[in-house]
């Protein structure tokens, strides 16, 4: 295709090109400051980089490239260029198309400027099209100069070759190279909208309107959430860190008198010491690694200890000190060494990559650090949660879907007993232990009663597998090594038969929905996010029972997942009026921003209203979001509704 690119440098030209248009791309050179010129990769970073150029496509093959802040050229006056720029990404009528828009937002609200729909961002186009059958792109599969030679045949020049060594700002502005560099981001942006909206129209409707009405909003949220990063005390990162190393070196030698000068390195899983249990000690092999050699994790740890209590109990303390030397090693190199790593030296923050289409069932993942896996209270020795800690005259607050998964669940199975409890506000745990035991709901509920921890920890423990497809010997094992509760085989059997006897939709749902899958060799959510299961129809058994556990979970977890982005496209509307309202982490079914002590009251009115609201008219359970705030994160308390 021949192409028309152009260098403008006024705010009038750039209106006289986008004239009435309603779809408009757009796209962000960036360059380092002064101060990060020698990083590597400080250009991606808001803290670090400012915009340098921006282009604009309202016509395939067609573009103009606005050179911002260029060293060599003629630059637009930046001042009426961002307010052009606030003006355009504000306007609620013109549909904003960007490759990556994560990034453009994240480097638009590092200038005041919160992305407002209608939005599109073609990466997420990319990653819900499929690429062959059954099988969707990925997202490093999805980068534009590889899409625009897959689905174009057009190649565009590299980065690289394009700046020999320089930085985007030390480009002469009006220099042809650097205006087709520029201007052709924005204009394969748009034909990238138009082929992917003709593949979703053809096949997957569905996902068009995902893309446009969940997943584009979102990640525009959180490339803000990005920008804005989580506030951490460095001082008592440090602190921890020190009493981790003087704990670890503690029980390395307390092993070391036992099993001598063997090298047990940072987690007890070198091969010297798996030789040293398996060949001198001749312990038994009770679990092996996928290539089929002697495993030395946590669950190889556990079964090698509960063995040496029956048959070699001299040997148990070994075992005791292994399992509290690899939980201070994972601390020290996850949420200590790992977190520090990534600590920002601009903003003293961490700004983690949270991606909104890297799972199968849509759920949110996190890398760099991977904030999303912080430990629970309960197995948090040194107070993970404590690094994150808000600023003086700020607080933390978090807001976390109650049971969200469950209500889904009961959406979906349309069991009685089920949608009583939740229309009704009841006690979802409850009511599963009355089920399972054969006791009253009063009795269920009394917390005097015998046996009543027991019975909660159970019920608990077997709601968050109920619509996944239960086993007794899994629920054994779940209620063992997750809950330490010890139930024979027999009694796990009457538990899931008690279960599907009590809720009666259960099993039937279970059933039609794993013989849908079949048929169609896919899962859906209710609002159309499509998973392909060509396994489900295996003659292997254990690929045919994944795919059927995919089956269960997907609907309830990926609607789950769209419900929590819908909650976030709300807050995402919200934002420009709220400029003190700070997004920054999303973990599961929790949503925490950082605010203004004074605004506590405003902002929990706010977000529970956008968390609550009916997700589709379909959707006939209430919601229920619970708010909590503090100083940090590890010490939040519970705010009353």
């Amino acid at each position: 295709m021949q192409t028309t690119y152009q260098c403008v440098a006024t705010v009038a030209e750039i209106r006289d090109y986008i004239g009435g248009s309603r779809l408009v791309a757009f796209d962000f050179e960036t360059a380092p400051d002064e101060a990060y010129r020698d990083e590597e990769k400080a250009a991606l970073d808001p803290a670090k980089a400012h915009i340098v150029g921006c282009s604009f496509s309202v016509e395939e093959g067609t573009g103009i490239y606005v050179p911002v802040a260029h060293r060599s050229g003629g630059n637009i006056d930046e001042a009426e260029f961002f307010n052009f720029l606030s003006e355009f990404l504000s306007d609620r009528e013109i549909v904003k198309i960007a490759h990556n828009i994560a990034f453009e937002s994240s480097m638009a609200y590092a200038k005041g400027i919160a992305i407002q729909e209608p939005v599109y961002d073609t990466i997420c186009a990319s990653q819900m099209s499929l690429k062959s059958s059954y099988e969707f792109r990925k997202l490093n599969e999805s980068g534009l100069k590889r899409l625009a030679e897959e689905l174009f045949r057009e190649p565009l020049p590299s980065f690289t070759h394009v700046t020999d060594g320089r930085h985007f700002d030390e480009l002469d502005a009006q220099d042809k190279e650097t205006v087709r560099y520029g201007a052709a981001d924005a204009d394969f942006a748009l034909r990238l909208y138009h082929k992917f909206n003709d593949w979703f129209d053809r096949y997957l409707p569905k996902h068009r309107i995902l893309v446009e009405k969940v997943e584009s909003p979102t990640a525009v949220y959180l490339g803000i959430m990005k920008k804005n990063g989580i506030p951490v005390n460095l001082s008592l990162m440090e602190q921890r860190k020190t009493e981790a190393e003087a704990e670890m070196e503690q029980l390395r030698k307390e092993i070391s008198f036992i099993i001598g000068d063997v090298n047990i390195g940072a987690n007890c899983s070198t091969q010297a010491f798996k030789n040293y249990l398996y060949r001198d000690l001749h312990l038994p092999v009770l679990k092996t690694t996928e290539t089929n050699r002697e495993a030395a994790g946590d669950m190889a740890m556990t079964l090698l200890k509960e063995w040496c209590d029956k048959n070699r109990p001299e040997m148990s303390g070994l075992f005791t000190l292994v399992q509290e030397y690899r939980k201070w090693g994972k601390i020290k190199s996850t949420y200590i060494d790992g977190y520090l790593k990534y600590v920002n030296a601009v903003t003293g923050r961490i700004h983690p990559e949270i991606f909104a289409l890297s799972t199968d069932t849509g759920r949110m993942n996190c890398r760099k650090p991977n904030a999303q896996n912080m430990p629970r209270k309960t197995n948090d020795p040194v107070g993970v949660r404590n690094f994150i800690q808000a600023p003086e005259g700020q607080i933390v607050l978090s807001f976390d879907f109650s049971q969200i998964e469950l209500r889904v669940g009961a959406f979906y199975c349309r069991d009685e007993v089920m949608l009583k409890t939740y229309r009704e506000n009841g006690d979802i745990h409850a009511a599963t232990t009355a089920v399972i035991f054969g006791v009253s709901d009063e009795e269920a509920k009394d917390k005097h009663a015998e046996g009543y921890k027991e019975r909660r920890t159970i019920a608990k423990n077997v709601n968050f597998g109920t619509f996944y497809g239960l086993f007794p010997r899994g629920l054994q094992k779940t209620l063992k090594f997750k809950a330490g509760v010890e139930k024979s085989l027999a009694e796990c059997e009457t538990i899931i038969t008690n279960l599907k006897a009590g809720y009666r939709r259960l099993s039937a749902w279970q059933e039609e929905t794993k013989a849908q899958a079949a048929r169609r060799m896919y899962a859906e959510t209710w609002l159309g996010r499509r998973r392909y299961l060509p396994q489900i129809r295996s003659d292997n058994w254990g690929m045919k029972s994944f795919a059927e556990r995919c089956a269960l979970n997907t609907p309830i977890q990926g609607t789950a997942a769209d419900i929590l982005k819908l909650a976030v496209v709300r807050i995402l509307a919200g934002l420009p009026e709220r400029p003190w309202l700070k997004p920054i982490l999303q973990i599961h079914d929790e949503l925490t921003f950082l605010i203004p002590e004074e605004r506590l009251s405003e902002a929990v009115t706010f977000i529970r209203a956008c968390m609550e609201e009916q997700p589709f008219s379909d959707f006939d359970l209430p919601l229920l979001a619970e708010a909590a705030a503090g100083k940090n994160f590890g010490a939040m308390e519970e705010l009353e509704d």
